[in-house]
């Protein structure tokens, strides 16, 4: 497990380390190596410690230098990279191959059913899955979609009583936002791709700033 844990985390820097400059690179991979320790069933910083025989308190020293906020621009980083390396080997591609992997960009809110008392962004939804209200957390995702194959490229938490800056509309838009400009700094347009969204969940509103974002393909999905 130690070797292979090792080669998992050198492949990932060298494919990745770019990314990595502004931040602690030593804390990563401490977050890193715990993740996919998750697969070898080691669950926790101490039960990881123990097998790699190493002082647990090194790896909690690590992990908590790094604050949620960075976590988190991180993966959305990732997540970004994985889709702008697959877009640009599709675009050196012909028109008529381009056309047939079909690439479009997914928007959908899922409700998440949850039991916990302390989670945050927990409140009652409207469930799709049961027909009913439950009570849970609503998530934001927009995946990439290339021949078949789904890239998630962003993820956020919704609020129940969003308003301003914080209701689903301006979230979805200021995602976009961040995951094109993410995307033309590698020379790829990803506004020029189709978009779907929920027919409930569009407003005129939300329409026109799409089109400011050059957002102009939407196809609507009518579930009902």
């Amino acid at each position: 497990m130690k070797f292979h844990l090792s080669s998992i985390i050198q492949i990932f820097f060298v494919r990745f380390n770019r990314l990595f400059r502004s931040h602690k690179i030593e804390a990563f991979e401490a977050i890193m190596i715990l993740a996919i320790s998750h697969a070898y069933g080691y669950f926790n910083p101490k039960q990881l410690a123990d097998f790699l025989g190493v002082n647990h308190q090194k790896i909690y020293a690590e992990i908590s230098s790094w604050t949620l906020y960075k976590l988190q621009k991180v993966l959305k980083l990732l997540m970004v990279n994985v889709a702008v390396e697959q877009l640009q080997i599709i675009e050196k591609k012909s028109n008529s191959t381009q056309s047939r992997v079909k690439i479009t960009l997914a928007v959908d809110d899922s409700v998440i059913d949850r039991v916990g008392k302390r989670l945050r962004c927990t409140f009652t939804w409207y469930s799709g899955r049961w027909k009913k209200v439950v009570n849970g957390q609503n998530i934001l995702g927009i995946i990439l979609t290339i021949n078949g194959k789904a890239i998630p490229i962003g993820l956020k938490y919704c609020s129940k009583q969003g308003r301003k800056n914080t209701h689903k509309p301006s979230i979805l838009i200021a995602m976009l936002k961040e995951i094109k400009e993410e995307c033309l700094k590698e020379n790829i347009n990803i506004s020029k791709y189709p978009i779907t969204l929920d027919s409930w969940d569009v407003s005129k509103q939300l329409k026109e700033q799409l089109d400011e974002l050059g957002f102009t393909k939407i196809i609507l999905i009518f579930n009902y």
